[in-house]
């Protein structure tokens, strides 16, 4: 690599807005998130299918399936 011509890798604070706080590194001090994995749904378990089940229903509807 060429020297004096990459950014600086430093230890970084991220800061979620559900209050959560980790560090990491990257070229940047600070970082504001607006979701985590302590808060997503995916991570959560809290996630849903919203509309999951008229997807289906239509589907079994339009192949004649029961």
């Amino acid at each position: 690599m060429k020297k004096d011509i990459h950014p600086s890798f430093v230890a970084c604070k991220v800061t979620c807005a559900c209050g959560n706080s980790f560090e990491t590194k990257s070229n940047t001090d600070i970082m504001n998130i607006d979701v985590c994995s302590s808060c997503h749904p995916f991570f959560t378990g809290e996630r849903t299918m919203v509309d999951a089940t008229g997807r289906i229903d239509k589907f079994k509807q339009k192949y004649n399936m029961k």
